[in-house]
């Protein structure tokens, strides 16, 4: 699998778990893989899968084991987002953009693997699909002032 496609499973599931209390978020890590696949039409009128989490084992815990750490991360994440998004402050913030800012400046701090342009550049991809039609400016934007 892909690091952006392993990036968007782990994307989706932050943005799924952060819908539910602490102790529920383990639950919620072991339930995203027992989804069905899910399709949907876009917007060419074509019939497209929007949830399809057939991986390895091996893949499977990795994801899950980064989702926990983005998890832990949290605080420092939001603390760090708040001190240069000016006048969007978390808790305005729409929970998509909000979780892509998250994984990708985990990415960019604790994740040696990941170059930052990289990291900012899936980011920005992510907002495209999944945020409003000012989110890859958005979170381009944050992510900038943060490296």
């Amino acid at each position: 699998m892909t690091r952006s496609k392993m990036r968007e499973h782990c994307f989706k599931l932050l943005f799924c778990a952060d819908f539910y209390p602490a102790e529920e978020k383990e639950e919620q890590l072991i339930q995203y893989f027992e989804e069905p696949m899910e399709y949907d039409i876009n917007t060419e009128g074509i019939e497209e899968i929007i949830h399809d989490v057939a991986m390895s084992g091996e893949n499977a815990g990795q994801l899950k084991e980064k989702a926990e750490a983005v998890m832990l991360k949290i605080p420092e994440l939001d603390q760090k987002i708040n001190e240069v998004a000016e006048g969007w402050k978390t808790k305005r913030m729409g929970r998509a953009e909000l979780t892509i800012l998250r994984l990708a400046l985990y990415e960019i701090l604790f994740d040696k693997d990941v170059p930052e342009k990289v990291a900012i550049n899936e980011a920005v991809e992510l907002a495209k699909r999944y945020g409003g039609n000012e989110a890859p400016a958005f979170i381009n934007g944050v992510l900038a002032k943060l490296v």
